[in-house]
């Protein structure tokens, strides 16, 4: 098996895949990557798939008024002409991400 596993490594690497630095969660063997498929050339396994669970929680009213905000703003940057008010159109909403990061933090 590891000799048909090795044939299909090569044939993925000449096809534009890369070794990856990160030894297999299995087995410590090499893996080869393509197509964000990773390829253990040893045993042949790839890393479970697992789902992340977001705790679902309530938005804030500041959340909300943050949301409403980005919105506006993307809006007017989508429409704005002059790359000076683009700008400062960008700047502000990466201050407001920065906020929302903030207030996250602290809930």
């Amino acid at each position: 098996m590891t000799g048909e596993l090795q044939k299909k490594a090569a044939e993925m690497l000449l096809k534009g895949a890369t070794l990856l630095g990160e030894p297999c969660p299995y087995c410590k063997g090499v893996r080869v990557m393509e197509k964000g498929q990773a390829l253990c050339i040893s045993c042949g396994r790839e890393p479970e798939k697992k789902e992340i669970q977001n705790p679902s929680r309530e938005t804030t009213p500041l959340e909300k008024v943050f949301e409403k905000k980005l919105e506006v703003l993307s809006k007017e940057l989508e429409q704005e002409k002059d790359h000076k008010k683009q700008q400062n159109i960008l700047k502000t909403i990466n201050s407001l991400l920065e906020t929302i990061e903030k207030t996250k933090g602290k809930q």
